[in-house]
């Protein structure tokens, strides 16, 4: 349990600085960053809280969630020019995030009975949601919509996470092991500029047959 908590303040506190950066970057007011910071780390954690019926939700009854977004949003303040000077710092941040959010949510669909591979979609709840939350108060096309190996990453490292658990694999194995995946189809894909099919381009495929 105590790898779990961890991984919880680990997930908040990146997504807590991916988000602000994203915010600063746009030039939010302060108002407007710390409120993408807030829903962008907790967004996921509340409908997959919701789904499970874990009343109150987590982030209502726990000071390490505020605390440690207040940490993160204000090393972004600090830091911010240090940060954008690395070219994929954004890019890091948000998928820590990602792949740590999944194995918590596969975690807790686990933990009260939710059969193994259903429990992969309270991962995918969990990771992208707060990032559609982001994304929709940026007026902008939420990023796992529009490009990228995204939520496709986090499906596939939560299935190899849940045959991990079927076969008994400790989970101080099982939970890095999983994460390390999921952040390596992310770094692939973005080097080598991988992308799922979209409607447009099945469109030019036809038009050229």
């Amino acid at each position: 349990m105590e790898i779990i908590i961890l991984l919880n303040i680990i997930s908040v506190f990146v997504f807590s600085i991916s988000a602000s950066l994203s915010a600063i970057n746009r030039k939010f007011d302060m108002f407007g960053i710390v409120l993408i910071s807030f829903v962008t780390s907790v967004g996921g954690g509340t409908v997959r809280d919701i789904l499970l019926g874990n009343f109150p939700i987590a982030w209502l009854n726990d000071l390490s969630y505020p605390v440690t977004i207040f940490f993160g949003t204000m090393a972004s303040f600090l830091f911010t020019k240090k940060l954008n000077k690395f070219k994929r710092t954004y890019f890091w941040f948000d998928t820590i995030a990602l792949s740590t959010t999944t194995i918590i949510g596969i975690h807790k669909g686990l933990d009260v009975g939710i059969n193994p591979f259903i429990s992969v979609t309270l991962g995918l709840i969990s990771a992208v949601f707060g990032g559609i939350i982001r994304d929709t108060l940026c007026n902008e096309v939420p990023l796992v919509f529009r490009k990228g190996i995204y939520a496709s990453a986090c499906i596939f490292g939560g299935i190899i996470y849940v045959i991990l658990y079927v076969l008994e694999v400790k989970e101080y194995i099982s939970m890095p092991v999983t994460i390390g995946i999921i952040i390596c189809i992310r770094y692939y894909s973005i080097k080598h500029k991988l992308n799922l099919p979209n409607y447009k381009n099945k469109l030019r495929g036809i038009k050229n047959v």
